[in-house]
């Protein structure tokens, strides 16, 4: 038979149709049969299946370590009230295996591969996540769990996540009116059916001030100076590299530099380098603290680029910033469908001074205006009034949604 004389009545555009839709099923059922026997693989061999033969009240699933300051507060009152949670992590070293909460049954599934089988086919009436991309990527919806709850890591924007993070999350927990609002704007633009959409606050950064509340004072020190970039070429060092450093040095002020965890894995070559050319000393240090309290709390002022550790310095430190440029491109977030500019666009002006090629020289003049001009701390009231809600009062909150969500899926109301 003359294939090539069939193939020739097809059109390029057919053609082209027919083999996206080809390549989509053969996707679709390698993966399927992959799950399949990952799950076999799971259940028979390596894996625990200890929770899998009854429902779960609560699950907490945290894909690192660094998010147990989220999780933690919500752990605490969660055991005042008796409840069990099952905390899967990604992390052999994640603190909530040695928490010494009672209640708190933690697991390390490190690795990936068997943490989505037992993910994707987990029995448990409610998981909550701070992680983006269920029923997106590897991680898919358990037909056994009636609910999926999402809480941010951050104080900004909802819409800062890659597209389609959240969007099949049942509810989202979050601070501020403006996320509602965007993530309204999704739902509709998606035709996706409403979330349940609760404004309960940050907890982790509620616990930050009150650990400040009770933190004795700092002894008197030189001005101090955090840099702490984000990474990838957007970032400070992929924008101005060394030269940054350079100009901080030649202020005379004390110098910290935090480079994102994330930068040590995938810019490791380029942070060797910097390291080595700008080596610790009495007016420099380089700082890896897994816990950054310390660091935030003897720093003067904070320069950074897109880090959602900007709204953790101002607000819970109340204390001005320096950003750069912040005109990211949103391309590859769910911020590119929304007709309006992030939230953080107009909340990064009223807190600090944006650094720019042009004002790079004077680095010492900007930094000196920030911290003595009085509109930058009416600015801090407005954005935390704006993006904090409940403050002190979110874990509670958290864990009173919890119980209540838990109690109506078992009347029956849900699912």
């Amino acid at each position: 038979m003359d294939y090539t004389a069939i193939a020739g009545y097809i059109d390029p555009g057919t053609g082209s149709m027919l083999f996206t839709i080809l390549i989509g099923v053969l996707g679709a059922a390698f993966y399927s049969v992959k799950m399949l026997f990952i799950k076999l693989r799971f259940k028979v061999g390596g894996g625990k299946a200890t929770y899998d033969d009854k429902k779960i009240p609560y699950v907490i699933f945290s894909d690192n370590k660094r998010y147990w300051s989220i999780f933690e507060p919500i752990c605490r009152e969660m055991e005042k009230r008796g409840k069990e949670i099952v905390y899967l992590t990604a992390s052999p070293d994640d603190p909530a295996l040695t928490c010494g909460l009672k209640n708190v049954k933690a697991e390390c599934v490190p690795s990936e591969n068997k943490l989505f089988a037992k993910l994707n086919y987990i029995n448990a009436s409610i998981v909550l996540s701070t992680t983006p991309g269920l029923d997106v990527y590897q991680w898919k919806r358990s037909k056994d769990v009636k609910y999926y709850v999402h809480i941010p890591h951050a104080a900004s924007d909802i819409t800062l996540y890659r597209m389609f993070g959240i969007d099949y999350y049942d509810a989202v927990l979050l601070s501020g009116d403006y996320q509602i609002d965007q993530l309204r704007e999704l739902e509709s633009l998606r035709s996706l059916p409403e979330k349940e959409l609760k404004i309960v606050g940050i907890p982790y950064m509620d616990e930050m001030a009150k650990r400040l509340e009770s933190a004795p004072p700092v002894p008197a020190h030189e001005r101090t100076v955090l840099l702490a970039p984000s990474w990838g070429k957007s970032a400070i060092f992929g924008v101005y590299g060394g030269k940054i450093i350079d100009l901080l040095l030649k202020t005379g002020y004390h110098i910290i530099v935090r480079p994102h965890p994330q930068s040590f894995a995938s810019e490791k070559e380029m942070l060797d380098k910097l390291m080595k050319e700008y080596p610790d000393s009495e007016q420099l240090e380089w700082n890896r603290d897994t816990d950054n309290f310390d660091v935030l709390n003897r720093s003067d002022i904070l320069i950074s680029d897109f880090s959602g550790v900007i709204f953790d310095f101002t607000l819970v430190y109340d204390k001005p910033v320096i950003y750069t440029d912040p005109r990211i491109d949103v391309s590859v977030y769910d911020a590119w469908w929304l007709k309006d500019p992030l939230w953080t666009l107009s909340a990064l002006p009223r807190i600090g001074c944006e650094l720019t090629e042009d004002s790079m020289d004077n680095i010492k003049d900007l930094i000196d205006t920030c911290l003595e001009d009085t509109r930058y701390a009416e600015g801090r009231k407005a954005v935390k009034s704006e993006t904090w809600a409940n403050v002190g009062n979110s874990a509670k909150l958290v864990a009173d949604y919890l119980v209540e969500k838990y109690d109506e899926l078992q009347s029956g109301k849900e699912g």
